[in-house]
């Protein structure tokens, strides 16, 4: 098997492109940063794997976390809670777990994979399940091909682990959901056991790779005194959607997840107008000036203006100055089983989806 080695050194431009495909959750990219460079630095570098060549006997798991952002930026974790959860789910099975991988290429949920890796000496997957972050265990790839989200283990700081088993992966969502509450709204979590075969079939593939792909390219535009945001949508095949300034943003922690929306006002070409982008964890949809013009399960991205860093959900401020880029999402999320999972009526919003192409038409350029 032919892999590449990651040290702590790519770490940052992994961290950075994972907060943009991140679409605002999956937690924050800074801690997981630090966490997975301790980690390497103690113990060593991680084997990133192509997707492709992983073989059919492999038995793999992901390795992540679980509630909402805006507590995990206060109530940090320590990485030793996302071995304990991954080893808990090994003891369950019975079975070596032969590697790591990511459940969301987002945040810190595209990090904290690095830190069981290198604790535990796997190879890491160069994919993940979604091609972006989505807020509920059941929003995944793997589920559209009916593929069982437990056995789950939760570990947190306090030495508690559960492992569950639970009738579908909605019953799943709810049950892990309630458990993360009573652990303090963020838990460490491993879960969807799948083989090899399974792995080639329902993850997307090079998500790990194109993170640091993205991450060089916004220091590599800014050195080159380009138009970093731009650079980005182009590279994601996106759309330039809104330039303008937060004025408002409403944020709350309920039920496990940071929900709320930011309003902004438009800047140059978009003088006048305004945009209003929602989320729960993730940014769900932006409307502007009334009309939809990116929902779920497409990637609503919003970026420092000036220097093309990510914001997540838990990070945006009124005052600044941003851009928001709508791109698509992996094509499984367009077909009837994706949009029962993630389209907009699922987060109970009355109009079906469009894709983003469509809705954004001419504001690209």
């Amino acid at each position: 098997m032919t892999g590449r080695r990651v040290g702590a050194d790519a770490l940052r431009d992994v961290a950075r492109g994972a907060a943009i495909l991140g679409t605002g959750g999956g937690g924050n990219p800074t801690i997981g940063r630090l966490l997975a460079e301790r980690a390497i630095r103690e113990h060593g570098p991680v084997e990133l794997v192509p997707l492709g060549e992983v073989p059919d006997d492999a038995l793999a798991a992901d390795a992540g976390g679980m509630g909402a952002p805006t507590v995990g930026v206060e109530k940090l974790a320590s990485g030793d809670e996302h071995v304990h959860a991954f080893r808990a789910l090994e003891g369950h099975l019975g079975r070596r777990l032969t590697h790591v991988v990511c459940g969301e290429v987002g945040g810190s949920n595209s990090l904290l994979p690095f830190v069981v890796a290198a604790h535990l000496g796997r190879p890491l997957v160069d994919a993940d399940a979604m091609g972006r972050a989505f807020p509920e265990l059941q929003m995944s790839i793997p589920a559209i091909y009916g593929v069982r989200a437990t056995p789950l283990a939760l570990a947190d700081q306090q030495g508690n682990t559960v492992v569950l088993t639970a009738a579908d992966n909605r019953w799943t969502e709810r049950i892990a959901r309630a458990i993360t509450i009573e652990m303090g709204c963020t838990a460490a979590l491993s879960s969807y056991v799948m083989d090899g075969r399974q792995l080639r079939q329902t993850m997307v593939a090079g998500t790990l790779s194109l993170c640091q792909e993205l991450g060089q390219l916004v220091v590599a535009s800014r050195a080159r005194h380009q138009d970093a945001c731009q650079r980005v949508a182009d590279r994601l095949g996106g759309h330039r959607l809104f330039d303008g300034r937060v004025v408002d943003v409403g944020r709350r922690t309920e039920t496990g997840f940071a929900r709320g929306h930011a309003a902004l006002d438009g800047l140059d070409r978009w003088s006048g107008s305004r945009l209003r982008v929602d989320f729960q964890n993730e940014h769900l949809v932006a409307v502007r000036d009334g009309e939809v013009v990116a929902a779920v399960p497409d990637l609503i991205i919003i970026l420092d203006r000036e220097t093309a860093e990510p914001i997540t959900t838990e990070e945006l401020r009124y005052g600044s100055r941003v851009t928001v880029i709508g791109a698509p999402c992996d094509p499984r999320w367009r077909s009837a089983g994706g949009l029962e999972l993630v389209g907009p009526r699922v987060f109970g919003y009355d109009f079906d989806y469009v894709p983003v192409e469509a809705l954004a038409g001419g504001t690209a350029r």
